[in-house]
């Protein structure tokens, strides 16, 4: 058995019917143009045969004195973890997006390894797609992420593994069962690492006590505005999806001078503008983002590994880039405090700084008061195509976690030539969803509007100008 860490044991400890503490990724696969009508069916049949899992796919939460361990599942059962669903007819994206809806609001078994992988057939031209769930004790969106990518092929004539079946980890959660020495190695690194992590929390506790005392620029805890985000939620979840092209976010970040981390909350901040006068609920002050940042990079340890900022989203500025010069101040700002952290430090000021979450939720102030208003997540991902055995890797898109008083989550992630927007809200405290997706257009119109100037009129274009030469 292997102990969580108190981060990944928060996700259990916090987990209930109406919040439950998965995310998932949508994946929309093209098969290949020889493939005959039974190419599902086939990969299933293939995939049938894997009947062992490897880590962390055979792992189960087991609790022992109050502690939270991993061990594995000797009765490990692949058809209650493989599904193979259809969409009703059309077998539209919307009945594909209403069918994951349906099927993150779902608890998953401790008793079992959790996580649930699905096929879904039924989509136009022989389209398919997973969706597959995976708890965040087990873990987090980036290292998902990685390992659903390593699972794929760059080559389409690989024939690979199902995910569960192949060491996509890289080090082991499999151990002995746990001893004393066990219990106590732990602890006796944890006091070493006490000089190193004091730094972070007290940067963090700074943070909590100083909240009210900060500059126009810093985002800091509490400032954020009661919105209709900041509720209890219901067990039902409804999901949205779109993707952009990345070059058009790349050329706003060039005009703009700023990354695509920026562009993207700022288009965030524009359709959260729009949606929230659209339901006459636009406070007079700024949304406050909760950002994750991945520490992967930083460690070739498993579990959840991140930190966060805090971003001010600059609602309230009706100009879209005087709005975006404020959101690119305000990352700025929380980034270099962070730069000067360890990734430890990094690690401690999040927790610290998130410490008097549980209790506002617990006690009902986090709805006149908020930590902050929502969490938007920036994933990165594969940069080259991908396969499944054969079958072309077309859209990814990330399903995240609504919890109370978050109502809303929104979490981008790259592909290629694309990054995928993936919205999750509780479907009762947040409604008409979908209507983010043209609020997305809207807000990235809005920008290149103001930032990349159309030729002038008496300016002959590209295509014009090779039009008179032909001539």
């Amino acid at each position: 058995m292997k102990a969580l860490s108190p981060t990944d044991s928060f996700f259990l400890w916090f987990e209930t019917r109406n919040q439950p503490m998965h995310v998932a990724g949508l994946y929309l696969y093209t098969p290949p143009k020889d493939a005959g009508p039974d190419f599902v069916l086939d990969q299933l049949a293939r995939w049938g045969k894997y009947l062992q899992a490897q880590a962390p796919f055979n792992q189960r939460p087991v609790l022992r004195k109050g502690l939270w361990f991993w061990e594995e599942d000797t009765e490990f059962e692949l058809d209650y973890h493989l599904r193979h669903v259809a969409l009703p007819r059309p077998g539209r994206i919307r009945e594909l997006l209403g069918m994951v809806s349906r099927l993150h609001g779902t608890l998953m078994d401790r008793n079992r390894p959790l996580w649930e992988a699905y096929v879904i057939e039924g989509l136009p031209g022989g389209r398919f797609a997973t969706y597959v769930k995976i708890h965040h004790a087990l873990v987090d969106g980036v290292a998902g992420a990685r390992m659903m990518a390593q699972s794929l092929s760059r080559d389409p004539l690989d024939i690979r593994p199902p995910q569960w079946a192949q060491s996509l980890l890289r080090q082991s959660v499999q151990e002995p069962p746990a001893t004393i020495n066990q219990w106590v190695q732990p602890l006796l690194k944890a006091v070493r690492s006490t000089g190193e992590i004091l730094p972070g929390i007290g940067s963090g506790l700074w943070d909590l006590i100083h909240a009210s005392q900060t500059d126009s620029v810093s985002a800091k805890p509490f400032q954020a505005p009661p919105t209709p985000f900041n509720v209890e939620v219901s067990g039902s979840r409804r999901f949205a999806a779109q993707s952009y092209s990345l070059e058009r976010i790349k050329r706003l970040g060039a005009a703009a001078g700023g990354t695509v981390n920026d562009i993207t909350l700022a288009i965030c901040a524009g359709a959260l503008r729009r949606y929230l006068i659209a339901q006459k609920a636009l406070p007079k002050t700024p949304l406050i983002a909760m950002v994750p940042i991945s520490l992967h990079d930083e460690t070739s340890g498993d579990g959840n590994q991140v930190s966060l900022l805090l971003a001010n989203l600059s609602t309230h500025v009706v100009d879209p880039v005087k709005r975006l010069k404020r959101i690119v101040a305000s990352t700025q700002a929380a980034k270099k405090r962070l730069s000067t952290m360890t990734r430890l430090q990094k690690m401690a000021h999040g927790m610290a700084m998130m410490s008097t979450v549980g209790p506002s939720m617990v006690t009902g102030s986090a709805k006149e008061k908020p930590f902050f208003n929502l969490v938007i997540s920036n994933v990165p991902g594969p940069r080259e195509s991908l396969f499944l055995n054969g079958a072309h890797l077309d859209e990814i898109y990330p399903v995240s976690i609504p919890s109370h008083y978050l109502a809303l989550n929104i979490t981008i992630s790259g592909y290629c030539d694309k990054l995928g927007f993936g919205f999750i809200a509780c479907r009762r405290s947040v409604p008409s969803l979908q209507r983010m997706l043209d609020y997305t257009d809207e807000s990235i119109n809005e920008l290149e509007k103001a930032l990349i100037a159309p030729p002038p009129a008496n300016t002959p274009t590209r295509r014009s100008r090779q039009k008179k030469a032909s001539e």
